[in-house]
């Protein structure tokens, strides 16, 4: 029998994993069709295109992510109509204090750069109390720490502490204390290789080659031109409004139809939702708000409300705010684990051996 605990932390993961499934296709393919204007919406299209371009050609870009919602918006959005269980109250106070920072600088332009030109790399997720997880990657070294109380306490999940952990575990003492730790990502390819880690299409690693990423490019943008309408809302002090507009469903199956046939190039574990998935996904528009200042992309904001199943009214906007990256170095006083000594199961092995979260 399952327990309580079981229960809530299943529920969480089906309403992160919906969530997420419904904002990465619908706000990212949408953002992808701002580069890829139609004829008849040159205009508003080449301008967002303009400004994508424009940082592609800078060496460091940062992005703050976060919804600009209270908690009961973001339970509308995650509630099913005739559920049995509604969403544990921890999970949708969680949520709304939740913000996602990236951070990234290279030597070369972002646009033309690849694995061994980027200097440093971070990625950090608040909330109300503080930051709750960060990774760094810096040289050949991933550095990692996490809140794991605070976690607890906002979802409502006991997890575990320091003593938990067997005396051959002791490294991840410092893990489970909220310390940094660091794990040496070369060695770490190494060891997975040696595993047989080895992935069609991704060699390993999660990478796409680029005659794969011209592919799905070119797929994408098929879709974009006969899928989404843009248009101009003026501002003022050199603020400039973009909308991109198109249906999720006819958006989302048409543009996987034309991935499907590519599946076998994508990294492994990087499953398309099956045509019966999508037919679950909303049959209504969903717009995309581009902020332009003086020629560059500021802010992407879409309202996430038109996703939800319920019926109330509810507004739920996912932010986007571009940056230039401030400094990106490695912390102090880390502590360095083994390879042979993280395990891939934990949210520590998925940080090291995912490349992030």
């Amino acid at each position: 029998m399952r327990t309580c605990t079981a229960l809530q932390e299943e529920t969480i993961i089906t309403a992160i994993r919906k969530t997420a499934t419904a904002v990465g296709c619908t706000a990212v393919l949408l953002t992808a069709a701002a580069a890829c204007g139609t004829v008849q919406n040159l205009t508003a299209g080449q301008k967002v295109d303009h400004a994508v371009s424009r940082i592609g050609e800078q060496k460091s870009l940062a992005f703050q992510l976060d919804l600009d919602a209270d908690a009961a918006a973001i339970d509308t959005l995650a509630g099913e109509d005739g559920a049995d269980e509604s969403l544990p109250p921890e999970f949708a106070e969680f949520v709304s204090g939740l913000r996602v920072d990236v951070s990234v600088k290279s030597r070369k332009a972002l646009a033309d750069s690849g694995e061994k030109d980027l200097v440093g790399t971070s990625m950090r997720i608040t909330g109300t109390g503080g930051v709750l997880v960060e990774y760094r990657i810096i040289g050949d070294f991933m550095y990692y720490r996490t809140d794991m109380k605070a976690i607890g306490r906002a979802m409502g999940v006991p997890m575990p502490t320091a003593d938990d952990l067997p005396p051959s575990q002791k490294e991840l003492k410092k893990v489970l204390e909220g310390d940094w730790v660091k794990v040496n990502t070369k060695e770490l390819e190494r060891a997975g290789k040696a595993a047989g880690g080895g992935s069609k299409g991704a060699a390993g690693g999660g990478e796409v080659d680029a005659k794969t990423q011209k592919k799905v490019l070119d797929a994408v943008r098929g879709v974009i031109g006969r899928k989404v309408t843009f248009r101009t809302k003026g501002g003022a002090d050199g603020v400039e409004h973009v909308i991109a507009t198109g249906n999720v469903r006819d958006l989302l199956t048409a543009v996987f139809d034309k991935l499907r046939p590519l599946q076998g190039d994508l990294p492994a574990g990087a499953e398309l939702p099956s045509a019966k998935d999508l037919k679950d996904a909303p049959n209504r528009k969903a717009a995309v708000d581009f902020t332009l200042k003086n020629g560059d992309l500021r802010q992407i904001r879409v309202d996430l409300a038109v996703l939800a199943d319920s019926p109330q009214k509810a507004e739920l906007p996912l932010v986007l705010k571009f940056s230039k990256a401030g400094d990106v170095s490695a912390p102090a006083g880390a502590t360095e684990i083994p390879v042979d000594e993280v395990p891939g199961s934990s949210p520590l092995g998925t940080a090291f051996l995912g490349g992030g979260f």
